[in-house]
C-alpha cells in the first residue's frame, strides 16, 4: 500500500464574528489507494462547510432523474466529476456555493448544495432540481412504485424507489385456494379505521405465493398506502437509528394523510416462539411499532411473511388486537390445483403450491406426494 498523501484544505477567511474551531483544528483529509475519486470529491465537497466558509448545507435524494438532467444550475460547469459503473459523481462551484451532485445506475440520485446562507442553498438547490425527474410512464398499468429500505454504512438508512410489476388481484385470485382467496379479499378491499389492528401476517411454506399477494396488495391499495419493503429487517430492529429513519420518514409526506406498509419477508427468527430469547430487544421493538407509542404516532402499518407454522410463532404476535388479519397461505388442495392445471394426471399426493403447479404447467418439476394440506383458510380481525 502506498504511503497516504494528506488534502489540506486551504485556509479561507470567515467573519471575525463567528467562531471559527478551525482556527484551532485545522482540517486534513488522509486518503491512500484504498480510496477512490468518489471520495475526492466527497471530501473536496465537504471542504468549504467543515471549514465554515459556506456553514449552511441542503441535501435532496431523487428517484427518476431524468438521462439528460445535469443536476446544476444554470451556466455551472463541474470541477471534478467521476464515472463507473454504477454511479457518476461531479462537483461544481459558483460565487458563495459548493454542489455535490451523484447519479445512481438504478436511475436515482442525490445532490448537496453546501452556501454562505441557508436561501442561497435553497436556490441553488432548487435550481439544480428543477425538472430533473420523471415519474412512471403512466402506460404501466401493471406497475407500482415500491421503496426499498437498507442500511448504509456511510449514509446510514436509505430509501430508494423502483417500478415492480404488480397483477390485479382478481387476475390472480385463483392461484390461492377458495377460502385463502376469501380472506384476501378482504384484506384487498381493507381502508384504515381507528380499530383495526397493523399488523399483516401471511405464513406457509415456500412457493404458495405469498410475495405476490404482497405485489397484489400493493396495487389494491396503491390510492392511500405508500409501500415500502426493508431489505435487512434484522438490522431495523437491532438499531433503533435505523428504525427511527424507517419509521419516520420525511415528515413532508405526512401531509399527504398517506399510510405507509413496511414489509418484511422472511422474519422467522423475529416472530418465532423464542424471539424474545434469541432477538433481544427485536421483538420488543416490533411490537412497539404496531401496537406501541411509536406506532400509533405514525400511519404506519407492517407486513411480514414467514415459512413458520402458526402454531409456532409467538403468542405476543398473533394476540387478538394486534394483527390486521394472520392468514395462512397453503398448497391448493387437490381438486383446486386439478383445476387450476387444467390436467388432473401429473398430480400426485394432496395438492400442489403455486410454484409447484407452474412447474408443472411449464413441463419441469414434481409435486412433493408427502404433503399433507391442511384446511385452507386464515383468520380476518
Amino acid at each position: 500500500m502506498s504511503a497516504p498523501r494528506e488534502l489540506t484544505v486551504p485556509e479561507l477567511t470567515v467573519p471575525a464574528a463567528v467562531h471559527d474551531p478551525v482556527r484551532t483544528l485545522p482540517i486534513v483529509v488522509h486518503m491512500d489507494d484504498a480510496d477512490t475519486t468518489y471520495d475526492v470529491v466527497d471530501a473536496l465537497s465537504l471542504s468549504p462547510f467543515a471549514d465554515g466558509a459556506q456553514p449552511w448545507a441542503r441535501t435532496t435524494r431523487l428517484d427518476h432523474v431524468r438521462p439528460e438532467a445535469t443536476l446544476l444550475p444554470a451556466g455551472a460547469v463541474p470541477v471534478r466529476q467521476a464515472s463507473g459503473d454504477r454511479r457518476e459523481a461531479l462537483l461544481a462551484t459558483g460565487d458563495g456555493w459548493t454542489l455535490r451532485a451523484v447519479r445512481w445506475r438504478g436511475g436515482g440520485g442525490e445532490v448537496t448544495v453546501t452556501a454562505v446562507s441557508d436561501e442561497l442553498a435553497q436556490r441553488i438547490l432548487a435550481e439544480a432540481v428543477a425538472d430533473a425527474t420523471t415519474p412512471l410512464l403512466e402506460s404501466a398499468d401493471s406497475e407500482v412504485e415500491l421503496g426499498f429500505w437498507y442500511h448504509s454504512a456511510r449514509r446510514g438508512g436509505y430509501r430508494t424507489v423502483r417500478a415492480v410489476d404488480a397483477p390485479e388481484w382478481a387476475d390472480i385470485r385463483g392461484n390461492y385456494a377458495a377460502s385463502v382467496g376469501t380472506d384476501l379479499d378482504k384484506v384487498m378491499a381493507f381502508r384504515p379505521r381507528p380499530t383495526a389492528g397493523r399488523l399483516l401476517l401471511l405464513h406457509g411454506e415456500p412457493g404458495t405465493g405469498k410475495t405476490t399477494a404482497l405485489r397484489s396488495l400493493a396495487r389494491a391499495w396503491h390510492d392511500w398506502c405508500q409501500v415500502d419493503c426493508v431489505l435487512d429487517p434484522e438490522h431495523l430492529f437491532a438499531d433503533p437509528g435505523y428504525l427511527m429513519d424507517v419509521v419516520l420518514g420525511d415528515d413532508e409526506d405526512e401531509d399527504d394523510g398517506r399510510w405507509r406498509l413496511l414489509l418484511l419477508e422472511d422474519c422467522d427468527e423475529l416472530i418465532r416462539g423464542d424471539a424474545k430469547r434469541t432477538s433481544g430487544q427485536a421483538l420488543a421493538r416490533l411490537l412497539n411499532l404496531t401496537d406501541g407509542l411509536l406506532g400509533q404516532s405514525r400511519r404506519v402499518l407492517v407486513a411480514i411473511t414467514t415459512n413458520e407454522d402458526l402454531t409456532r410463532l409467538h403468542p405476543a404476535v398473533t394476540r387478538p388486537g394486534r394483527c390486521l388479519a394472520h392468514l395462512e397461505i397453503g398448497a391448493l388442495p387437490h381438486e383446486e390445483a386439478a383445476r387450476w392445471l387444467g390436467d388432473p394426471g401429473p398430480l400426485a399426493g394432496d395438492g400442489a403450491t403455486l410454484a409447484e403447479l407452474f412447474a408443472l404447467r411449464d413441463g419441469g418439476g414434481a409435486v412433493n406426494a408427502a404433503r399433507t394440506v391442511r384446511p385452507a383458510g386464515g383468520f380476518y380481525l
